[in-house]
């Protein structure tokens, strides 16, 4: 009986999840650029909201410094790419490896940080981790031979041999009618980026490692008596989220196609944990939909400004969509504390157990 009712559980997920990946598949076809732009913004935010919410979910690391690693990964694909017409140091890597590269560096980071992140925890962590992004401001804006300043740097779109994802090689592609250009060949790159991120995230939580971090959550004293290195767990899930921080600040230089040090403030550690907690602390899927929310909406609210009578033009001293947008994070934060804990991803646990509720009566009487 418990393993049908298992099984009827999974069922509505399993059916939420095909359907949310046939519509990413298939929206390409009837986007325009601006909705196609806001989609590569938000997978890319996807993959560093599932790389925090392994730290501070899983492992109940708490960390305001992802901000820093993910303006890592930007400028190490950016750098070691080169600017068009432009080889950095003499480089010119491949963009493959460079986007790997990218999560690579942005590890190595996070392991040099990992044994003081191994020895704290909570508030300490957090304060101890938000000094990497004055750190990182510091070096973005001062190594300006590699970073361009305070101008940032122009990022080269991607490409394998014999294949651009712009709007060149080949310069016409066209798919069940609809002209593919750069933003409908990015689309795919950052889904199937995205996709590999998650499924790499439900691997780990539901391994040994995964278990473990589960543990030095709950108590570090009783994961030390299981056998548990604490210390060791705590420096791996950093470097790990580190990794995905990186790539995901990959992803985000190719859809900005410019990055700045300005885009890698505390501003963006913040929204990152609020991703996190209105998609559901600890959950994958509920890391991505609050992804979703928190990087879509102030740019909906921006480019349809004009048609709110309410919302005024960036700069003009009124209520702008930018504004607006983290004015509707906190409400929806206290929300989520006061009604719907476990976030997103609770609340559609919750739905899912009701629609269980009744085959599984029915199971029982049976």
């Amino acid at each position: 009986m418990s393993e049908r009712m298992t099984r009827a559980a999974g069922v509505p997920m399993l059916a939420l999840g095909g359907f949310a990946l046939l519509a990413a598949l298939a929206l390409p076809l009837w986007l325009d650029d601006f909705w196609l732009q806001t989609g590569l913004f938000a997978m890319a935010a996807v993959v560093g909201a599932i790389g925090l919410t392994l730290l501070v979910g899983v492992a109940g690391q708490l960390s305001l410094g992802h901000a820093f690693f993910i303006g890592i990964g930007a400028y190490t694909y950016t750098v070691l790419v080169g600017e068009p017409g432009e080889r950095v140091l003499g480089l010119g890597l491949p963009p493959l490896l460079a986007l790997l590269a990218a999560g690579a560096v942005a590890g190595i980071a996070g392991a040099l940080f990992s044994p003081i992140a191994g020895r704290l925890r909570g508030i300490y962590l957090g304060l101890a981790s938000l000094g990497l992004v004055f750190l990182g401001r510091h070096l973005w804006i001062n190594l300006e031979d590699l970073t361009g300043g305070f101008n940032g740097r122009s990022v080269e779109p991607f490409a394998v041999p014999g294949f651009s994802f712009s709007n060149h090689d080949p310069d016409y592609l066209a798919v069940l009618g609809t002209e593919f250009d750069g933003l409908h060949r990015q689309w795919y790159l950052f889904l199937v980026v995205a996709l590999l991120a998650a499924w790499f995230a439900y691997g780990v939580k539901s391994s040994r490692v995964g278990r473990a971090l589960a543990s030095v959550r709950d108590s570090e004293v009783a994961a030390a008596s299981a056998g548990i290195n604490v210390t060791t767990a705590k420096a791996t899930v950093f470097t790990l989220s580190s990794v995905y921080a990186g790539v995901g600040g990959a992803l985000m230089a190719l859809a900005f196609s410019r990055i700045a040090p300005d885009s890698f403030g505390l501003l963006l550690s913040i929204d990152y944990l609020v991703m996190i907690v209105l998609g559901g602390v600890g959950s994958v899927a509920g890391a991505a939909a609050g992804a979703v929310f928190v990087s879509v909406l102030p740019l909906v609210l921006a480019e349809y400004s004009a048609q709110l009578p309410f919302l005024s033009d960036v700069g003009s001293g009124g209520l702008d969509g930018a504004t607006l947008s983290r004015l509707i994070y906190g409400a929806a934060i206290v929300a989520v504390l006061l009604f719907l804990r476990g976030g997103l991803a609770g609340g559609l646990g919750r739905l899912r157990q009701r629609l269980v509720a009744p085959t599984s009566k029915e199971t029982v009487a049976s």
